[in-house]
């Protein structure tokens, strides 16, 4: 296996995993807050660094039927979240090439500038 190479972000606001700290998003890249995870409040991004995505699988979520695939912190291996590859219904089509990351998996750095 190889080394790992991980990005890092600059910002006034940086989520981490809340497991190693490895950076995994800037806030302004936040589209929405209100979203629900398999642990609770959930944010979505437009995108994230330091992650690997899983195999996509069909799961029925909150808004419908979903095409997703999970995503872990490339350092600590943890699930964080998943992206969206695909949704059925026209009105979840924004969703398509975004993540989700959940709040109980993050850590909130600030003035990382």
């Amino acid at each position: 296996m190889g080394k790992v190479f991980k990005t890092y972000l600059s910002g006034s606001v940086v989520y981490t995993c809340s497991r190693c700290n490895s950076h995994l998003a800037r806030a302004d890249e936040i589209v929405s807050k209100a979203f629900q995870g398999r642990h609770g409040q959930a944010y979505l991004f437009s995108s994230v660094v330091n992650v690997s995505t899983g195999p996509r699988e069909d799961r029925i979520l909150l808004t419908g039927l979903h095409t997703v695939a999970d995503i872990s912190c490339n350092d600590c291996h943890s699930v964080v979240g998943w992206k969206y590859e695909e949704a059925v219904e026209e009105s979840q089509q924004y969703k398509v090439g975004k993540y989700i990351l959940e709040k109980t998996k993050l850590a909130k750095k600030t003035d990382l500038q």
